[in-house]
């Protein structure tokens, strides 16, 4: 979710303070921190160090296994230029005090501005500084890609979606991976869209590209921008194509000195004076069900959404520039969130088998039949994605044992999943989903 998420994002900047990262060489910037999710009470957000911990990405780093030769590719609306900062930033500086900060090398990043013919490319919303700085903390030295949509997104439903039909073609071209956290409920497209998407989805597969794509954060109601339409118990496209990895959220809790791993449940949060917000899921109104779900004891006839979930609650932080020098640093959230560290997680994966996974569909759901399952994820068993939009509720379904239309298969235990799904092949032996 784009614009929602935003919004949400605000929402969790926490209180004023200065961030002291040991041994990152901050002096000169310490000074002008403003917001500071960090040094809130409780801390709003976690460090990327705490993050790669708690999901056991570190140990890969550590091994070299940090997503070197691969290229992500990020899908995002384009900032209205006339946007003054923090709304509006520069993203090539964003990361550079991001990297600054948190000990990260130089990030690599290009634009693609064919279709939005952006007058000023380089300005990022905070959904662009989400979407690569989590990229980036989790596959430090793959090189990042943008492809820019027209702005803005809240014109129309038919509009937005055929943005998003026609960001696909760019995005799957000179990479590896694709990150798309955009959403938007399965009827907003006409049939001829959802064919064209599918055709675009089943080239990147063929061409090894692994697309990754968030879930929606209205639960078990479609996404819709906030386009003032009444809520539809659906699943979200671009997630719900079988050829999608879709991403869910959860609340993730980790020991505050460490950032090791203490628990998860199926996010689901009310911001006040917003919305309610919780991962999105369910089973789709277009796609039969694929073969890779065959079996999986909480399915149905249709595709089941999401495949797999991260944190989309208290977040890593992300580094913003304010304007006269100064940054700040807010959390992280949704399934905006959550898609990123698995599109980075497979950039790593893609690195250690020294190929492209591509369709990694059919092989996370081989490794959860497996009794690898409970050491490769965590399986999230409480929480549901029942929602509360604009006083009517919405109910939706309750998390549990191995897959569930919540929070999926789970979230990564990466040092151990990373290396098993790299030894598997991506695809199953039809080639299709």
């Amino acid at each position: 979710m784009i614009r929602r998420r935003c919004t949400f994002l605000a929402a969790c900047a926490a209180a004023l303070g200065l961030l002291a990262a040991p041994g990152a060489p901050v002096s000169a910037l310490a000074q002008s921190v403003q917001n500071d999710c960090l040094t809130a009470s409780p801390p709003g957000c976690y460090t990327p160090q705490q993050f790669r911990t708690a999901y056991d990405i570190q140990p890969l780093l550590d091994r070299g296994i940090d997503g070197r030769g691969e290229t992500v590719t990020v899908i995002v609306f384009a900032a209205d230029p006339a946007t003054p900062p923090p709304v509006v930033t520069d993203i090539r500086q964003d990361l550079a005090t991001f990297d600054s900060l948190f000990r990260l090398p130089p990030a690599r990043i290009s634009v693609v501005n064919t279709l939005a013919r952006a007058s000023s490319p380089w300005d990022a919303t905070l959904e662009e500084i989400m979407d690569t700085e989590i990229v980036h903390a989790v596959a430090p030295r793959a090189a990042l890609r943008v492809v820019l949509m027209p702005n803005p997104p809240q014109s129309t439903p038919a509009s937005t979606a055929a943005g998003m039909v026609a960001a696909l073609p760019l995005a799957i071209r000179d990479t590896d991976v694709v990150s798309f956290s955009g959403a938007l409920g399965e009827h907003f497209f006409s049939p001829a869209q959802v064919a064209q998407m599918l055709g675009i989805l089943r080239q990147a597969a063929a061409r090894h590209v692994t697309v990754v794509a968030a879930s929606g954060d209205s639960g078990a109601v479609s996404s819709s921008y906030g386009f003032g339409t009444t809520p539809v118990k659906e699943v979200s496209l671009p997630a719900s194509d079988p050829y999608v990895l879709g991403v869910g959220g959860t609340t993730l809790t980790v020991a505050p000195q460490t950032g090791s791993y203490i628990g998860e449940t199926a996010w689901n949060q009310t911001v006040p004076g917003e919305a309610d917000f919780a991962s999105g899921g369910g089973f789709s109104g277009i796609f039969a069900r694929p073969a890779y779900q065959d079996g999986v004891t909480s399915a149905q006839a249709t595709r089941g959404v999401p495949d797999v979930a991260g944190d989309a609650s208290t977040g890593m932080t992300l580094t913003r520039e304010t304007g006269g020098g100064s940054y700040e640093l807010v959390s992280a959230g949704g399934t905006s969130a959550a898609t990123p560290l698995w599109a980075g997680l497979i950039a790593d994966a893609d690195q250690l088998a020294g190929h492209d996974l591509g369709f990694v569909n059919p092989a996370l759901y081989q490794i959860a039949r497996s009794p690898l399952y409970g050491r490769a994820f965590h399986d999230i068993t409480t929480g549901n994605n029942t929602v509360l939009v604009n006083g009517t509720t919405y109910p939706g379904y309750q998390a549990g044992p191995g897959w569930d239309p919540v929070t999926g298969l789970g979230s990564p235990n990466a040092a151990m999943l990373v290396p098993i799904l790299s030894r598997r092949r991506g695809r199953s032996r039809s080639g299709r989903p």
